[in-house]
């Protein structure tokens, strides 16, 4: 039979700061209501650079339209100000409709110039197909629409997107004026895990 040693004060007092270190060093920096995480415990390795090219099909025309005005401008505003329209508009690999569809643009834009005609725009990127299907790029940001290239933030995502960040340039590949049907080229370039 193993024979115990009395184990003193200072030997106890030596054991809990060192405990209380090793666990400070393995969960990181702790403030109570928040704390430094160790990035292997969440599976996040090296970060990577990828490109999108996709095309945005906004359609407020026929029978089942992908933008729909939820709130007319409530002035004579000749740049729609005040006007917000809620988007489930169809993302694709080439630039017609019948291309390969490969997620949804799902959001709203509202006209928040006074004296030129700009978007705020809140959308998730929603993939649907291969590895990315279910997984989501959101964008919030200023849209210049008659500008040839506007650059919005990617500001997150979920699921392969988590921890997202990057930019988009979009550029009008169609414009109807009369029925308000848009067809825009989006360019993402987003840092992900």
């Amino acid at each position: 039979m193993a024979k115990v040693l009395p184990i003193s004060s200072s030997q106890l007092s030596i054991f809990f700061i060192l405990s209380f270190f090793t666990i400070t060093f393995v969960a990181g920096e702790s403030y109570g209501y928040a704390r430094t995480l160790d990035r292997k415990l969440y599976n996040l390795k090296k970060e990577k650079l990828s490109h999108f090219r996709l095309f945005w099909h906004d359609t407020y025309s026929g029978k089942n339209p992908s933008a729909v005005k939820v709130v007319s401008s409530p002035t004579n505003s000749s740049t729609l100000f005040g006007a917000i329209s809620m988007i489930d508009d169809p993302l694709t690999e080439g630039p017609e409709l019948s291309s390969k569809l490969v997620g949804k643009a799902q959001g709203m834009y509202a006209s928040a110039a006074q004296e030129e005609f700009g978007l705020m725009m809140v959308m998730n990127f929603v993939f649907m197909e291969g590895k990315y299907n279910g997984s989501t790029i959101t964008i919030l940001g200023r849209n210049k629409v008659f500008s040839d290239v506007r650059e919005m933030p990617v500001i997150g995502g979920s699921g392969l997107f988590r921890y997202a960040r990057g930019y988009v340039h979009a550029s009008t590949s169609k414009n109807d004026m009369t029925t308000g049907d848009a067809v825009v080229e989006y360019n993402i370039y987003v840092l992900h895990y």
